[in-house]
């Protein structure tokens, strides 16, 4: 895999499994955001507001460099860990995985909590569909008219996405591209009479995630 692609999930999945009279319920979603994670696990709290627990792990970024793991009440490293665990072996970033657990009466004890919350979790994985993605780069740049030609020349050539286009005595493209050859377009822009304007870098401060 390049180093400008990660792997994540394409949509949502379910999986359900039971280990000595308890029921696990494994979901796993597509996230981009904190407000998404928050979204989904209001959602399954409010549909499942009688289980005994909800417990998941999620990961943000193309490398994962933000995640987050919750035991939910469980001993602690015995759920939210292992969940996180199967999302590091299967190298998916950028998703969501809970586990809601209905309680059978019959104490699991750490090695069975451990193993039931990482099989629940591999089961939710292993339904959904794994995608690659790019990590791309928006670039905006603006130019004189009389410049049409050349900056449409480079665009051409280097493929990027066009999302926006304004075209007036100062004319401006915003584009997106994928990491690997974005150095290359910004050159052949500046090269042709454009001006690259400073984008906002991604955040990457420490997750400021509240429940």
């Amino acid at each position: 895999m390049a180093e400008d692609t990660y792997l994540t999930v394409e949509e949502a999945a379910e999986a359900a499994s039971r280990e000595r009279s308890s029921k696990f319920l494994a979901y796993i979603y597509p996230v981009r955001n904190e407000e998404e994670i928050r979204q989904h696990l209001d959602t399954l709290r409010k549909r499942y507001f009688d289980a005994t627990h909800h417990c998941y792990a999620w990961r943000l970024g193309p490398q994962g460099e933000r995640f987050r793991a919750n035991d939910d009440g469980e001993p602690s490293g015995t759920a939210g860990k292992p969940i996180l665990g199967q999302m590091l072996s299967g190298n998916v970033t950028d998703c969501l995985i809970v586990v809601v657990r209905y309680f059978g009466g019959t104490k699991l004890g750490v090695p069975g909590l451990i193993a039931a919350y990482r099989e629940a979790a591999a089961e939710a994985l292993a339904a959904a569909k794994v995608v690659e993605r790019t990590v791309d780069r928006a670039i905006t740049v603006d130019f004189p008219y009389a410049a049409m030609n050349d900056i449409m020349r480079a665009v051409k050539e280097c493929q990027p996405v066009i999302r926006s286009q304004c075209f007036d005595n100062l004319c401006t493209l915003e584009l997106t591209i994928r990491e690997s050859r974005a150095d290359e377009l910004e050159q052949r822009l500046k090269k042709a009479g454009g001006s690259i304007a400073e984008n906002e870098k991604p955040r990457t401060e420490d997750s400021q995630f509240r429940e």
